[in-house]
């Protein structure tokens, strides 16, 4: 279909290179890259071309999983300061060569954040093609986007044309009238998640998980290996009608709905729908995710609300996490002072899912884990380690599962959570995490392991 003669017209005149449209960036600015598949790469390399002429531009992005040459290009970070709200594994790795910075935050307040109290000079994200009406489509990364974007002095939009045009509820476009540069180009294949193959205890923390899940549950999988195994054993269970309410939409839930499993039907609010905020995945989940009014995109302040995810009954959200002390205290994102992943959205899934009625958040880990030293430790711990994060507050802890069983922590008191966690810890450290518990007045001495 030809577009309008007024929107060709207006996309023309704000056409640029992407040279063209870096010049749009300052010293000193504050400029917002998209997340994930909206990851905007001709943009990075034209502003990155532009090293030496710029100091003291500071960055914001997350879950990037292709070289950001901005950073790449600046060793010094005299040009560029990268931050990042949530890492990926490339991330990770620019925190550990001190190329980037962790921005906490709780993740279904990020558009807030934007609106009351963060800069936005640059804004810019990939995206699909215009349609006939104007409108741009954040595709897999809506999440956050149009929170940035409303708070931009510059909008600049990449055309991507891999991205799949996703359909959505709230925010999920953007209208030519709103946007100041439109760049083109071709670009390579969308970032693609692909996670390890589960451990074996791994697998049998993902039988637990299972087991307490009901038919018509709705489902929220984190990521990594362990919440994909849940989601391969789930397609090979005899659950049914699951729905799905997630932040990030992966393949899990793609092969959940071809096992036949996902209808949304039970879902008290967006019936017969799978709702997400973000997707990364394979080319088959982004063909899945294309045009499919079964498969739609809110922002994080709507998937993430745990006011809406309390709405759903039989809520259950999956997620990993680091260590965990014996008061419950969950760090899912530190080893000491080293940042490994984000908060992400699991603190509002627990919340979410203690408001669901028959709701369960399971937070998951292997019992023990061995480092490159030969040297085994427990994850679970008398007190957090130096530098760990808390990711949950004890008062929110609530199912936690190792391949020794599953035990749930919300009310418990603090002696109760002890006992709990020590029943579920590997049995080499059970005696001396008795002690310590001793030691910190939460034992009680009638207590059996």
């Amino acid at each position: 279909m030809a577009l309008p003669f007024n929107y060709a017209t207006e996309y023309r005149a704000k056409l640029r290179t992407p040279d063209q449209a870096a010049r749009a960036v300052k010293s000193g600015d504050w400029i917002d890259i998209g997340m994930g598949a909206g990851f905007p790469t001709l943009m990075d390399e034209a502003i990155a071309r532009r090293r030496d002429e710029l100091r003291g531009v500071k960055i914001r992005g997350s879950l990037i999983f292709q070289p950001i040459r901005m950073v790449e290009c600046d060793e010094e970070r005299k040009h560029f300061i990268y931050n990042s709200w949530h890492m990926s594994g490339y991330e990770r790795k620019l925190c550990d060569r001190g190329l980037c910075n962790f921005s906490p935050m709780v993740f279904r307040n990020l558009g807030y954040y934007y609106q009351f109290y963060l800069t936005v000079n640059v804004a810019m994200i990939a995206v699909p093609p215009m349609n006939a009406h104007g409108y741009f489509n954040f595709s897999a990364a809506n999440a956050y986007a149009r929170a940035v974007m409303d708070k931009a002095d510059i909008v600049i939009l990449e055309v991507n044309e891999n991205l799949p045009w996703v359909y959505g509820g709230l925010d999920e476009c953007i209208h030519i009238s709103e946007v100041d540069m439109i760049v083109e180009g071709e670009h390579g294949p969308l970032p693609t998640l692909d996670p390890p193959p589960a451990s074996e205890a791994e697998i049998k923390i993902a039988e637990y998980v299972v087991q307490n899940m009901v038919n018509g549950s709705t489902l929220q999988l984190g990521i990594g290996s362990l919440p994909n195994a849940v989601g391969q054993m789930l397609a090979r269970s005899d659950l049914k009608d699951l729905g799905v309410h997630t932040e990030m939409l992966c393949d899990s839930y793609l092969d959940l709905y071809k096992a036949g499993k996902v209808t949304n039907r039970k879902k008290n609010i967006d019936r017969y729908k799978s709702v997400f905020g973000f997707a990364v995945g394979s080319p088959d989940l982004y063909d899945w995710i294309r045009e499919n009014p079964g498969v739609v995109t809110y922002p994080i302040t709507y998937c993430n609300s745990p006011g809406k995810i309390g709405r759903l009954d039989n809520f259950v959200s999956i997620n990993n996490c680091i260590r965990v002390d014996l008061y419950g205290q969950i760090c899912a994102e530190t080893v000491g002072t080293r940042q490994i992943s984000g908060t992400g959205g699991q603190l509002d899934f627990l919340e979410g899912a203690a408001l669901s009625r028959g709701g369960k958040a399971f937070v998951c880990m292997t019992s023990s884990f061995t480092d490159k030293n030969g040297k085994t430790s427990s994850r679970i711990t008398p007190d957090l380690l130096r530098g760990d994060v808390v990711t949950d507050p004890r008062t929110l802890a609530f199912y936690l599962v190792t391949e020794y069983g599953v035990v749930n922590l919300m009310g418990c008191t603090t002696w109760e959570r002890a006992e709990k966690l020590i029943s579920i810890a590997h049995p080499d450290f059970r005696d001396e995490l008795i002690a310590a518990a001793q030691a910190q007045g939460i034992w009680i001495r009638s207590n059996k392991r």
